[in-house]
């Protein structure tokens, strides 16, 4: 692996899939991977012409994740995958990540980590006895000003932190768009397939994770309300949360899928003794800072600007004025991820303090969390106290 890109066998990301190609593309994006193989369906007519479009040979695209996995197990170092990325819906995260591990192949998962906290147990207990790198896709850490405000926070300029507010309005399923045979709306509002949340479960528990990566603190009690808007769905599309952190610190979280007019307008602020700051992924390659009786500074990213921290700029990509957003800040978790992988395979560690990704950890807080709200909202939205065994 040492003189050779990284080889990636996919399951799920077949056509149709929205998150798939992103996956794909990300993995691609600093040469580091190339994808080998795939499962990339439940429906085995479909893997293999979604595995045609991708150019793969034919005995390459594989019926059904399990073969995938272990027919890859029998080939040689050099021939077989060395790492496998899961792109499924939540209900098929546990199964092929847990036969992964186990057959000795590093996993990268999309968010949340599976489909019950149960299965999250399990997994971090298979991550921890094999020792394999693992990385959950939180795309939002990945933003080199996201990497910024935590830098800062760290580093104690806004002081103790106080205050962390966090919400991630959308409005594309302001209508029952489940109902007209939209894919990522159908499996999104199953329980079948989603999972108990529906709104929390999919945007909350990245807005949760955010609020975490950058304030550097952990969610320790919840206070929620889960809604159901519009008539006839199944699951909730709305979500209103207060939070307490473990300084005391106090925030709210709230995430919408209803919120008509919006797009994707995750915003975190934090607010310290001494200033505070604010970033919107809609303007991602800003971040706002605010001192006390100061006149608020806006900071850009870009590999040129020397004022940067260390984590963020070994994030940046480019030279500031050129924009980078979702598709590069999904990449730099893949080639973080590779750099431990390779580590891994070298009998070492790569530097996480600079090449960081969320792993086992952020997947179990978020199924946690998901309990916590929903258990919350059920016995009338009253304090709980997140549960993680």
């Amino acid at each position: 692996m040492k003189d050779r890109k990284i080889r990636m066998g996919m399951v799920g990301g077949g056509q149709g899939s929205f998150i798939g190609a992103v996956h794909r593309l990300a993995a691609n994006l600093d040469g580091q991977i190339e994808l080998v193989c795939g499962a990339f369906s439940s429906k085995p007519e479909v893997s293999k012409a979604s595995g045609a479009e991708l150019f793969l040979p034919d005995e390459r695209c594989y019926g059904s994740y399990k073969e995938m996995i272990e027919t890859e197990a029998t080939l040689p170092e050099g021939e077989r995958m060395d790492i496998v990325s899961i792109v499924t819906p939540n209900h098929v995260h546990f199964e092929p990540t847990q036969l992964a591990l186990e057959k000795g192949f590093p996993v990268i998962l999309d968010k949340p980590l599976c489909f019950t906290f149960d299965e999250a147990l399990k997994l971090k207990e298979t991550i921890q006895s094999t020792g394999l790198p693992f990385a959950l896709t939180h795309t939002y850490t990945g933003y080199p000003m996201v990497k910024q405000a935590r830098a800062m926070v760290a580093s104690g300029e806004l002081g103790k932190i106080r205050k962390v507010n966090v919400e991630y309005p959308q409005g594309w399923l302001a209508e029952k768009l489940e109902d007209s045979g939209a894919k990522q709306a159908a499996w999104r509002t199953d329980p079948k397939r989603s999972g108990k949340s529906g709104c929390f479960g999919d945007i909350g528990t990245h807005a949760a994770n955010l609020a975490e990566y950058v304030s550097g603190l952990k969610i320790t009690k919840v206070l929620s309300r889960l809604s159901t808007v519009v008539e006839g769905r199944l699951l909730d599309d709305d979500a209103d949360v207060l939070l307490q952190f473990d300084n005391g610190a106090h925030g709210l979280l709230s995430a919408s899928q209803i919120s008509t007019g919006e797009e994707n307008a995750l915003k975190v602020r934090v607010y310290g003794e001494k200033g505070g700051i604010e970033w919107c992924q809609e303007d991602n390659n800003s971040l706002y800072v605010t001192m006390h009786g100061q006149p608020t500074q806006q900071l850009r990213a870009g590999g040129n600007n020397a004022y940067l921290s260390d984590l963020a700029l070994a994030n940046c990509r480019v030279p500031a004025g050129h924009p980078e957003g979702y598709l590069e800040a999904f990449a730099n978790i893949y080639r973080n991820f590779s750099f431990a992988v390779r580590a891994h395979a070298e009998g070492g560690k790569s530097d996480m303090h600079i090449h960081d990704f969320p792993g086992i950890e952020d997947g179990v807080r978020g199924m946690a969390l998901i309990d916590a709200m929903v258990e919350s909202t059920e016995k009338g939205n009253v304090w709980l106290d997140l549960k993680l065994s």
